[in-house]
């Protein structure tokens, strides 16, 4: 009869010829589409780690049950004191499966390693991140876990949280359709991330140069709103019916946004109205879509305005139209607003603000003219000096 020892041996020899012929994902492991060398490796190493595991098994049933061979106590039962041939085959056995097994912890570590190695590599080098359908481990915002309740202001809301930065956040509202690069009119739900905020340094501001604040234009007659604008990379403008909200905000080598501006007019009823406006109306609208010049952007209102009063805005945003994300909650204004009228004659109505504001822009240019001139002067003087004591 054999011994048990050798039985154990028989019945590995078994199991190793099945693990070997079954298929590589019945071990968990999911190798890529390219079979390569490598992959092959991989599999190769898993089936070996599978056989080890059931030998180890084996083994130590065999060990525990301490049972006697034929002719003396074998080697699990009672080490040295085993001299027949069974023990000593016994020993030789435990000894092989227990070098085996540390082999093969050893490759299974190995394995492991090497496979969250070349998941990585493969995320950040050799594939394309950009197009996974998993979110990576180095994007997670921890910081979306917590509610911000922890020190509450009054009337303070819960945040929404989230573990995976949100990125099934659209399915919660199934009444609603993805964006999608469109404009919905209805509402919709936009998955893009918002992408790359600017810093303190680089937040864009804009300040009309024409019409001026409380100026007054001649009615039905072309004229050209002129903006300055600084610490944004205009020129950068996406198809707005199919691009719209569609992709994170980018910057600039240096810093600066990369978008473009839009200015809207829209008439009200008086330069006191406290009145809220309707979004929907508007009397001129119009993208920016140029590079400034100068740092000034220009849009012609070619038609001009009926008489009226109106407020202009500017509507700075990112390229694909979504309005400028800077890094701090507390700041000035992003976009500028100002007033003027529309009359007949292109002068202002009497007794109207934009009379004062006209006499105070007058005003203000002479005292301006004035300082200018006396500098002048005095830079003239100082230079006649110069030259005085040069001589």
């Amino acid at each position: 009869m054999f011994s048990k020892a050798l039985l154990v041996a028989f019945l590995s020899l078994s199991l190793t010829a099945s693990t070997f012929a079954a298929p590589a994902q019945d071990f968990g492991f999911h190798p890529p589409s390219n079979n390569n060398k490598g992959n092959q490796n991989n599999q190769e190493e898993c089936s070996a780690v599978k056989t080890v595991t059931v030998t180890a098994a084996a083994a130590a049933s065999t060990a525990a049950s301490g049972s006697s061979g034929k002719g003396g106590n074998n080697a699990a039962g009672n080490g040295a004191a085993g001299n027949n041939k069974a023990g000593t085959t016994s020993a030789a056995a435990a000894s092989a499966t227990a070098a085996t097994l540390a082999v093969a912890s050893s490759a299974a570590s190995s394995v492991a390693s090497s496979a969250a190695s070349t998941a990585t590599s493969a995320a950040s080098s050799g594939g394309d991140i950009q197009s996974s359908l998993t979110l990576d481990p180095s994007v997670i915002a921890q910081g979306f876990e917590n509610n911000g309740q922890a020190v509450q202001e009054a009337g303070q809301v819960a945040s929404l949280t989230s573990s995976n930065n949100f990125i099934n956040f659209c399915a919660t509202v199934p009444n609603l359709p993805i964006t999608n690069g469109q404009q919905i009119t209805t509402g919709s739900c936009n998955p893009a991330p918002m992408g790359i905020i600017a810093a303190t340094t680089n937040m864009p501001s804009s300040k009309f140069v024409f019409p001026p604040n409380f100026g007054t234009v001649k009615a039905n007659t072309e004229f050209t709103v002129q903006m300055a604008i600084n610490n944004l990379e205009t020129g950068f403008f996406v198809n707005a019916n199919q691009n719209f909200f569609a992709a994170p905000q980018q910057v600039n080598t240096a810093g600066n946004i990369q978008g473009h501006s839009h200015v809207v007019i829209e008439q009200i009823d008086s330069l006191t109205s406290t009145n809220p406006t309707d979004p929907t109306k508007f009397a001129f609208f119009k993208g920016l879509n140029a590079v400034a010049s100068n740092g000034i952007l220009t849009a012609d209102v070619t038609a001009g305005l009926p008489a009226g009063t109106y407020r202009l805005a500017s509507i700075n945003t990112a390229a694909n139209h979504q309005p400028v994300l800077v890094a701090i909650a507390q700041h000035g204004a992003l976009d500028d607003m100002i007033y003027f009228t529309v009359t007949d004659d292109g002068q202002p109505a009497a007794g109207s603000n934009s009379t004062a504001a006209a006499s105070s822009n007058a005003a203000s240019s002479a005292s301006s003219s004035a300082a200018a001139a006396t500098s002048s002067a005095a830079s003239v003087g100082g230079l006649k000096g110069g030259k005085k004591s040069r001589k």
